[in-house]
């Protein structure tokens, strides 16, 4: 596959640092591999590596990491979060890279657009209990609400059995529905990527 010159960045929202083996994670790896075979060049963050501190801002001082992550979003055409579910909801760190990203509603770029609004974003989810549809809901709106466009069956997930204690990187096969949504996740979001770069939205007047 020719290079698309789009590029991709996973946040693994794991609570676990590494070298802990995640499911999350091999999501990540999976997809990263089927973007790799669409031309886009991509990584993988684990959010629990960094020491990102709570807060709105671009920067909340010393020791916050937050702002490497954020040059790397701002660098990457698609965003796309692996996210863990916890108790019925996606994990925390999701919720802090989202708290985080919000204080860029008020970064403009040169046209008076937000600065992620020409920027794709995708979810991938895991867990062993109920969840997955609402984690992707509300990591959808938070996305969406701070400038990231969301394509067409933008979301791949996988649920084990509730109360069960075989994990997604312990199945022997993936489960075709898996990989049929993971393919049309890499499909549509490299689509729609290449359509936003070569058409962006319309410049904005500043208020």
């Amino acid at each position: 596959m020719a290079e698309t010159g789009l590029t991709v960045l996973a946040i693994v929202c794991t609570l676990k640092a590494s070298p802990a083996k995640l499911s999350s994670e091999l999501l990540a790896t999976q997809l990263l591999e089927e973007y790799a075979k669409a031309g886009v060049q991509g990584e993988f963050v684990r959010t629990a590596d960094l020491r990102i501190r709570p807060g709105v801002s671009v920067d909340e001082g010393e020791g916050d990491q937050w702002p490497t992550l954020r040059s790397k979003i701002l660098a990457a055409d698609i965003l796309l979060m692996c996210v863990p579910i916890w108790m019925g909801h996606a994990s925390s760190e999701a919720q802090r890279v989202l708290e985080r990203l919000d204080a860029d509603l008020a970064t403009m770029d040169g046209e008076g657009r937000p600065i992620l609004s020409g920027k794709v974003a995708v979810t991938a989810i895991v867990g062993n209990e109920d969840g997955a549809h609402k984690a992707t809901a509300d990591l959808y709106q938070g996305l969406a609400d701070v400038g990231f466009s969301i394509p067409s069956q933008g979301g791949t997930y996988w649920v084990g059995q509730a109360m069960k204690a075989v994990d997604y990187n312990e199945l022997e096969h993936m489960p075709r529905e898996v990989t049929n949504a993971n393919d049309l996740v890499v499909t549509n979001s490299t689509h729609l990527a290449r359509l936003l770069r070569d058409n962006p939205y319309p410049p904005r007047s500043r208020p």
